[in-house]
Parts: structure tokens; sequence; C-alpha cells
């Protein structure tokens, strides 16, 4: 029996186009592409349940916010990756994948996935389910001949220390949504601090991304300038930028942010068209592989 829940998150809005034109070549570096259900069943057991969005959805915003290529970040809805290996197989070059796994996961999966377009495993530090920051090491290990890096959504608050406890880690860091600050404690909170010693010895990355999941002043995210800002200002090289499409389980209260906005906030926190060609074209194309422009 099913335990999936009942209610859809809700619909992300049409996009409205933003205020610059990205440069050629620009990524979006984090998002979520669902398929057709009927193509593409959801887990038994997914913990929620996608708006009704699939690719073509996807690449239409794209084509909004001029934009030309992705890396779609696995959606939990599924037990396999077979979505975005599909996407990246009738797009060759466009797109790249990040999956999440089990740690049990086979080497011939692992091969499949690799050959497919995946650059990278994700691990969700903050809800306390799925793989823990041991075994995310131990499989680092089995990847690194493939040169993936990994992903993690967590609180930098939560990680006073992050730079020494991802010191020796095996392959590249991705940080998710800038670590997810808290509002209340400022830049030069330990954990945030933490994170910029660790983008700056050169064995991490950071995702401007998703400014609305901890953002208190919606919907301009005003209150999280600061920390883009500083991220900016110290490791321009390390940074990507990501629109976190479609934007589900959103927090009660909040609303449905618009992705021309999301865009638009790039402009704000990287005023320079140089500063955003970093960010959106060469240092996704050295972290996914990408080939350049």
């Amino acid at each position: 029996m099913s335990n999936a829940p009942s209610t859809r998150c809700p619909q992300p809005f049409v996009a409205k186009p933003p205020s610059f034109v990205p440069p050629k070549g620009a990524i979006d570096a984090h998002c979520h592409i669902y398929g057709k259900v009927a193509d593409y069943p959801y887990d038994p057991n997914t913990w929620y349940l996608p708006p009704l969005v699939d690719v073509p959805d996807y690449l239409r915003l794209l084509d909004t916010l001029g934009i030309e290529r992705a890396v779609f970040v696995h959606a939990a809805v599924y037990a396999d990756h077979a979505v975005i290996l599909d996407t990246m197989a009738a797009h060759p070059g466009r797109f790249r994948g990040v999956a999440q796994l089990r740690e049990s996961v086979s080497d011939a999966e692992l091969a499949k996935l690799n050959a497919g377009g995946v650059r990278g495993f994700r691990a969700n530090l903050v809800s306390g389910n799925g793989m823990k920051l041991d075994g995310a090491k131990r499989l680092a290990d089995r990847v690194a001949k493939f040169n993936w890096h990994a992903q993690f959504l967590l609180d930098a608050e939560a990680m006073p220390e992050m730079d020494k406890t991802l010191a020796d880690f095996p392959i590249q860091v991705v940080v998710d949504h800038m670590g997810r600050p808290n509002i209340d404690a400022g830049t030069d909170a330990p954990g945030f601090q933490a994170l910029i010693r660790l983008l700056k010895s050169g064995r991490a990355w950071c995702k401007l991304s998703a400014p609305y999941r901890t953002s208190k002043t919606q919907p301009g995210f005003t209150d999280i300038d600061r920390y883009a800002q500083a991220l900016v200002a110290a490791v321009p090289d390390r940074l990507v930028w990501g629109s976190d499409w479609p934007h589900v389980n959103m927090e009660a209260g909040k609303p449905m942010p618009n992705d021309g906005d999301l865009l638009d906030k790039l402009a704000v926190w990287a005023p320079t068209e140089e500063l955003r060609r970093r960010i959106l074209v060469a240092n996704p194309e050295k972290l996914y592989g990408f080939d350049p422009v």
C-alpha cells in the first residue's frame, strides 16, 4: 500500500523574463525535473507529490529566462534516475545530473549514471533522512575515479567548523543554498565564516540558490543579500546559480517565488557582467564538465 500524501505541492508561477540578458551558455545549476506520471511513476513511499509539471515546462522556463543549459538534481519522488537520464540522452551536451543514492549502490549503476551525464551525488544533512556524512565519505571514495562531487544540503550554523570537518573529504564538495544561512546570526556567524574558509580552500563550491527557503523578507528576500554578496566578494570563482524550480515543499505561509525575480537577485549579488558570466557560465562549466562556450 502506498504511503504517498494526497496533496500536491503548489504549481510554480509562469516566469517573467529577467531584467538583464544572461551571458551565452548560461547554466541553471540546481533544478528538479519531473516526467509524466504514466511514463515515470512515483516511488510508492514518496513523502511529497510534486506539482503537475514535466520536462517541456522546464524547457519553456529556460527559454523565458534566457538560460541554455542546466543541472538536474534528482527528485526524491523517484526510486530511480530514469527521468534525468532520459532527458540528458535526448539533449546531448545540454544537461548534467546529480544523483541521490544509497551507499549500497552497485558499481555498475554508478558507471551507468556517469556515462549518462551524472556528475555528483547529493546527501540531505538537514532532514536526517538518507545518507549521513560518514556514508557520503565512503561513497565518495568509490566515485572519485569519475571526478564526481558530493553535494550537501546543510545548515551552516549546525557545522561551525565545516572547513575542518570537510577538509579531508575525498572529492570536491558542493554546498546547497548558500549554506541556508541563519538570518538572525549575520555574516560573521561561525558557520557562515567556516563556509567561506572551506570555499577559499579550493575544495568546495556553493550554490547561490533558493533564497526564499531561509529568508524572512518575502518576496524580496532582501535579508539574504548580505550573505550572497559576502560570498561573491570572497570567492566568486567557487559559486554557481540555481533556480530550485519548481520550488517543491514550500514552508507554510511563504509565497511562491517567480523565477524571473530569482534570476534578478543575481544582478543584485553580482552587479557586473563579468561576475555574472563567472557564476552562470565559467564556474558551472568547470564543476559539471560542460563543454566551454
